[in-house]
This record gives structure tokens, C-alpha cells and sequence, in this order.
């Protein structure tokens, strides 16, 4: 599955004037106006997949109350350009009226929207219900950047739990519409390297936490460190019981994003930093892998640099390494169709700068990586399909 994503970020930012604001990427973009020639690029470069969805916060208007005016006419044109999309569902924020991710009453609500969009759309078949949610709940409940903007432990394991909840139930929710649905999880890879011995300790506790919003997710059993860790920061016995009782494990893909940043230098004072890329996709994600035994799919990428394609035929080097070597990967993905918004600032700041990451720029003109992805796909495509074959019939 070649693929990439339209940028469909949302979450609420503190501007310097004590106001609130919605940053929506797609219509920082011009998405909103442009959506029917987007998706034409889409299938200009050959991809088949792409990551999208309607703004949450816009078409979920009120319990039972929905407006699917925009995915009405955006997933009727997917169909008609035979482009197969994964559902965005919910990327990084909600609507106003539900409030933040500390709200306990957001995972019913939100099943009862993946369980409406499902009966509205029933053809489709490929979800991410909840977008990156370690990400979602470090930047809105630890680091304070977004939504809630609450910096605490206790912040953050409310918001990790009712996210990983409300991610569980729309699976279910999903699934009493649509049974054959597959579940496409899209989550930082991430890793902390100790700089010095004195930092072991955390660096140790760091590479636990990462994998915390899978792990509940998943059912996957906690180690003594993490199930102390969440009990003594307000989750209680019963709700972590609940993730074993009700994982949904058999109908996902372990989606594994990286990006240059997600590897972190662990100080001795207990600070971190961007490390750069030391390990690589291959490693993390083959540790990602050896934890949770299931097929993944590289769920996104990108870099701000002159050589992106560079960077693009390195990511792939990596992912057919890991095919090659017999780990199930279906899928790459590069992220995004269109350049960004402000990503410089993590959507902190709205002061409209243009963050060159996209197979196109936002004049929808081609980049060089854009280029390089077409062709890539175009050499790449039916080679992976026979060696996928041959591996098969070599393991049988």
C-alpha cells in the first residue's frame, strides 16, 4: 500500500492575547476550496491510499447530531477516483461543545460518531480511529501545548486513558457495522538514548512509557514500573482491566510513524533533546514489532531539507529491509500530499509559515520529492507484490 495523507490537524493553541483558536491545517492549506483538485493529485503520482478524513470538531455537531455535508462529497469522489482511503477519524482535537481530553464522557461520544460515519459510509473499510495518541496526550496534558494545555502526570495518564478508551470503542463500534474492518493504528515510534550513565534510569523508564497508548490499546500485559506508574497517577485497577477485557487486537495494523525528531538524547538532569537519527525506522520499529506481532504499515514521514529525497529513498530502504527480512510490513506512507502550516512551531504559534514537507507545494505544483515518490512507486510496485508472493510461498 503506496499512500500518503492530507494534514488534517485541529487541535485549540493559546494565542499571546489570552484567546483561544481552532487550528485547522486543511483550511490553513486551502484544502476546503481546493479539495477536488487535491485528490486529483492524489492519483497524478499512482497512489491508491490515502489518509484522510472529515474535520471532526466541524461534522460532529452535538450528541446524535451530525453535518456530513463536506464527507458526503469528498468520500463520493475518492470512490469515483478509485482511491481507497484509511478514515482519519480524530486528529488531535475535538469539538468545541465536547471540550478537551479530559472530558470522561468523550469516548462514548466519539464511539457513537465512528459508529454513525460507519453506517453513512458503508463500503469503506480501512480506519485510524485516533491519530498518534501518545503525541495527542504529551502535547495537550504533559507539555501544555494544545486543547486542555495541562502539564502533569495525573494530566496526562486522564487524557492517555479516555483517549486509548474512546479508541477502543469506536473499533468496537465500527466493527458491529462494518465486520470486515481493519484498523490501521498511527502512533510515533519513538527512542531515548541515556548520554551518560547517570541517565540510564530514565532513559530506561522514557523507552517503557513510549509504548504506553499501545499497550492499553492492545491489551498488551504492563511491566511492575508502568502499572505503578498509571496507578499512582489516577488510573484505578478496574480501568486498566478494562483494556484486557475489550482489546480488539485481531483486526489491527501496528501503524509506525518516524520522523527525524523521534529519537531523544536523555540527559543526566532529566532533560531531553532531538537526538536526530541514530537508530533509524529499521530498529524501532522491528522493537515495536518484536512487543506486539503485528503486520504494520509505515503510517508516515517527512523532512524539511533540500535532499527530502534523500530522506524519502532512505525511509523505503528501510521498510523493504524489513519486509526482505520477513517482518509483515503492507504498507509506506508519506506525510503529507500538501505542504504544512506552521508545524515549525508544533501549531503553537499561528503565524502562517509554510513548512516545505509535501509531495506538492501549496500552488499544487510537484516537489522533487513528489517526483521521486511517483517514480519510486512506479519502479517499486510490482516487484513488492512478487517478492511478497515468493515469501509466502517460502515460508509454506
Amino acid at each position: 500500500m503506496f499512500a500518503t495523507g492530507m494534514e488534517n490537524s485541529y487541535p485549540t493553541i493559546l494565542l499571546p492575547d489570552g484567546s483561544e483558536k481552532r487550528v485547522d491545517e486543511m483550511e490553513k492549506t486551502g484544502h476546503y476550496a481546493r479539495w477536488k483538485e487535491d485528490l486529483e493529485l492524489v492519483t497524478s503520482l499512482g497512489i491508491e491510499f490515502l489518509r484522510y478524513g472529515p474535520p471532526y470538531y466541524r461534522t460532529h455537531l452535538g450528541a446524535g447530531r451530525y453535518d456530513w455535508t463536506f464527507a458526503d462529497e469528498t468520500f463520493a469522489y475518492l470512490r469515483d477516483l478509485n482511491i481507497t482511503p484509511i478514515v482519519d477519524l480524530c486528529h488531535f482535537g475535538v469539538p468545541d461543545w465536547i471540550g478537551n481530553f479530559q472530558n470522561p464522557d468523550f469516548p462514548e461520544l466519539f464511539a457513537d460518531y465512528a459508529a454513525a460515519f460507519a453506517r453513512r459510509f458503508p463500503d469503506l473499510r480501512l480506519y485510524t480511529p485516533i491519530n498518534e495518541i501518545f503525541v495527542t496526550a504529551m502535547f495537550s496534558a504533559r507539555y501544555g501545548w494544545w486543547n486542555e494545555r495541562l502539564q502533569s502526570n495525573e494530566a496526562f495518564v486522564n487524557a492517555l486513558k479516555i483517549l486509548c478508551k474512546a479508541n477502543v470503542l469506536a473499533m468496537q463500534a465500527i466493527l458491529s457495522v462494518q465486520q470486515d474492518a481493519t484498523f490501521i493504528q498511527s502512533e510515533s515510534s519513538e527512542f531515548y538514548h541515556a548520554i551518560d550513565p547517570a541517565a540510564l534510569p530514565l532513559a530506561r523508564f522514557l523507552n517503557q512509557k513510549r509504548f504506553l497508548s499501545l499497550d492499553l490499546t492492545y491489551g498488551y500485559p504492563l511491566n511492575v514500573t508502568m502499572y505503578e506508574y498509571l496507578l499512582q497517577n489516577g488510573m484505578t485497577r478496574k480501568e486498566y482491566h478494562w483494556f484486557t477485557d475489550n482489546q480488539v487486537k485481531a483486526h489491527c495494523v501496528m501503524g509506525n510513524d518516524y520522523y527525524v525528531t523521534n529519537e531523544h538524547l536523555v540527559h543526566p538532569d532529566g532533560s531531553t533533546q532531538a537526538s536526530g537519527e541514530i537508530f533509524g525506522y529499521y530498529v524501532i520499529t522491528s522493537q515495536y514489532y518484536r512487543r506486539y506481532k503485528l503486520p504494520i504499515m509505515h503510517t508516515e514521514t517527512n523532512i524539511r531539507m533540500p535532499a527530502c529525497r534523500e530522506w524519502l529513498l532512505k525511509q523505503w530502504a528501510n521498510v523493504h529491509r524489513l519486509k526482505h527480512d520477513g517482518v509483515p510490513v503492507i504498507g509506506f506512507t508519506w506525510y503529507s500530499l500538501l505542504h504544512q502550516v506552521d508545524w515549525d512551531s508544533a501549531l503553537r504559534e499561528d503565524a502562517g509559515i509554510v513548512n516545505e514537507l509535501g509531495l506538492y507545494d501549496l500552488d499544487r505544483k510537484i516537489m522533487p520529492v513528489g517526483e521521486a515518490y511517483k517514480q519510486l512507486i512506479e519502479n517499486w510496485k510490482d516487484v513488492i507484490t512478487e517478492e511478497s508472493y515468493g515469501l509466502s510461498f517460502h515460508n509454506w
